[in-house]
């Protein structure tokens, strides 16, 4: 291998999205291709290992249980001349034998007995059966044995636990010497072809990968020294890798905590000249701050934080003002509760704003002061499917729900034998609110902007107006989910455990929301509408150098390894917008609020090698 290729693409595919998981595919694939130590004329060519290992094979029994492999001498691996020196084509069944486990009934597996190895528990499960059965030594593995799990998770494992019982989907590769092989090597080349063995078993449970066809398989074979050279090498890159990879992490968290304490430094702005200068830092360092496409959520988080405490729109003199609104609200209410068109709920005590310094010019008021109707909806048992056309009725799930987006086709149709209930069709301009399910789904909230007919709410969903649409919808709905409005909703979810919380409509109406003049109200949507058109493009960007940067480094590794990787060659085209811009306090969104997005991937070749 040359080094200085190495060097040069040591920052692809390091830095790409699972870049230590190439560069350990990288030390694999060279390792097996014998480039990752130099060979030795002095040692002792393979070709007399495996001549060896056939005399001990064909004369070793184990109470007549060996099968004999009949030997030929055609391998379908690399021509010997195309082979590193001293090394020398075989068959895995010319190296070993590969024994089958034990598959077991319920019945078998007990609370107690002889551990029985299963695959999961090569991977991730701590959950142990157990077996009181006598079985042939066979089937039995001891620390040091090497094992192959074939069904759905899979891979060569060196076992360094006690003695267990392996089950049916587990292989065990008994050598015919473990003096001509070293079974760390057999291992890593294993672990190297197990993409390659997984394709020829036609799936990733490997159901076409029989026993007969995996004793076939050619490896190419070093001799018994370069073997034991090739090995430590391996297990020293990899202890780098690791190293790497911790480092990359230790990185991370730095990156996360250093975002959400610039994040949080702008939303909690007391003034003007406080938000210039936490926006202004934000630029200064936003390509540290931003490296893949899902760190954009904090800042859509802020942006709506910094909508909803007035950071984002400033006093127009020819609005009507917040007060004369409030009062307005206010005496809508109290006329519709006169004349019998709103129904007058049960007094709440209000959740008030206690931490948001909103404008001078706004007021704030609560939803059970502004809220005209309010309802929950109906779940009868439904077909699990969509309906197929609009003159059929369908009942909508909480999924249809998200945060200020409403998805009409999430729902599912009303059996024919049901009869609708009109009065729980949504209608333009319903405000939803989720009610119940886990907790990170309860109190979402959008505004119904499509409302195809016939479609109804379920009693999972709580649906309110705001008297005589005084408040814009949306400006509501942006109210739930951002800012202090938001941390009072997630703070009223109530239940006994977090996969179903639920939260009331008294609750609900208690909620306080800032509440400025409507014309400002329609501003300050309008800029985060823009904003957020800004933070999709960049989205794109970091999601589009995120699948660049791994073809990258796929084809650094292909360069390297001499082994093609297929990559999709369509353009991914992303328009040559700038991404964030210096916030002008009081100025509409355009296009150009932004500021080009700033490239800082740092190399980790001094820290890998130190």
């Amino acid at each position: 291998m040359d080094a200085q290729q190495f060097l040069a693409e040591f920052g692809h595919i390091a830095n790409a999205p699972g870049g230590v998981a190439r560069l350990r595919e990288l030390v694999l694939a060279l390792a097996v291709q014998g480039r990752l130590v130099q060979q030795d004329p002095s040692d002792e060519p393979a070709t007399k290992q495996v001549e060896r290992i056939k005399t001990i094979a064909l004369t070793t029994t184990t109470a007549g249980k060996r099968k004999k492999t009949a030997a030929t001498s055609h391998h379908d691996g690399a021509a010997a001349s195309q082979l590193p020196r001293g090394w020398a084509n075989t068959r895995l069944c010319e190296l070993a034998r590969v024994l089958n486990g034990r598959a077991y009934s319920k019945q078998e597996l007990l609370a107690s007995g002889t551990p029985v190895l299963r695959v999961g528990n090569l991977f991730t499960s701590d959950h142990w059966y157990y077996s009181n059965l006598e079985l042939e030594d066979d089937k039995y593995c001891d620390a040091g044995d090497l094992l192959y799990a074939w069904s759905a998770s899979f891979g060569p494992f060196i076992w360094h636990g006690k003695r267990v019982i392996y089950h049916y989907h587990i292989w065990k590769l008994d050598l015919f010497s473990s003096e001509e092989v070293d079974k760390r090597f057999l291992h890593t080349w294993l672990l190297e072809k197990t993409q390659e063995i997984k394709a020829a078993g036609h799936g990733i449970s490997m159901a076409h990968m029989t026993k007969e066809k995996f004793e076939q398989l050619v490896i190419a074979l070093p001799p018994l020294q370069e073997q034991s050279r090739i090995v430590a090498k391996v297990d020293e890159l990899m202890a780098l890798c690791d190293r790497l990879e911790a480092q990359q992490q230790d990185r991370r968290k730095l990156q996360n905590a250093l975002r959400q304490s610039t994040l949080q430094a702008l939303a909690s702005a007391q003034s003007p000249h406080e938000l210039q200068d936490s926006w202004k830092r934000l630029q200064a360092n936003f390509g540290r701050l931003f490296s893949e496409s899902g760190d954009v959520s904090d800042l859509r988080k802020s942006i709506l934080d910094l909508a909803v405490s007035g950071c984002l729109s400033s006093i127009n003199e020819s609005d009507q003002s917040a007060t004369s609104l409030k009062e307005t609200i206010l005496a809508a209410k109290e006329a519709g509760i006169s004349s019998g068109t709103v129904v007058r709920k049960k007094h709440v005590k209000p959740e008030e704003l206690q931490e948001t310094a909103l404008p001078s010019h706004w007021e704030s008021i609560t939803l059970d002061e502004a809220i005209s109707t309010i309802d929950a909806g109906w779940s009868p048992a439904c077909m699990p499917n969509a309906r197929d056309d609009e003159s059929k009725w369908g009942v909508l799930k909480t999924t249809s729900v998200q945060v200020l987006r409403f998805l009409p086709h999430e729902h599912k149709e009303l059996p024919a034998s049901l009869d609708p209930r009109p009065q729980y069709q949504i209608a333009v301009g319903d405000i939803l609110i989720t009610r119940a399910g886990p907790k990170n789904r309860v109190g979402i909230c959008c505004v119904v902007d499509d409302a195809p007919p016939r479609l109804m709410i379920s009693d999972k969903l709580i649906r309110f107006h705001i008297v005589d649409d005084l408040i814009d919808p949306h400006f509501v709905a942006l109210c739930l989910s951002a800012g202090e409005p938001g941390r009072i909703v997630e703070r009223l979810k109530s239940g006994m455990a977090e996969s179903q919380m639920n939260i009331s409509q008294d609750k609900l109406r208690s909620i306080t929301i800032p509440l400025p003049p409507l014309e400002e109200q329609q501003r300050v949507l309008k800029k985060v509408e823009a904003l957020m058109r800004i933070i999709d493009v960049l989205e794109a960007q970091l999601n589009k150098s995120q699948v660049v940067s791994g073809k990258v480094a796929a084809a650094a590794v292909a360069a390297l390894t001499g082994i093609t990787i297929e990559q999709e060659e369509a353009p991914v085209k992303v328009p040559q917008t700038e991404l964030i811009a210096l916030l002008r306090l009081g100025t509409p969104g355009t296009s150009q609020d932004s500021c080009r997005l700033i490239h800082a991937t740092d190399r980790f070749k001094s820290s890998a090698c130190t």
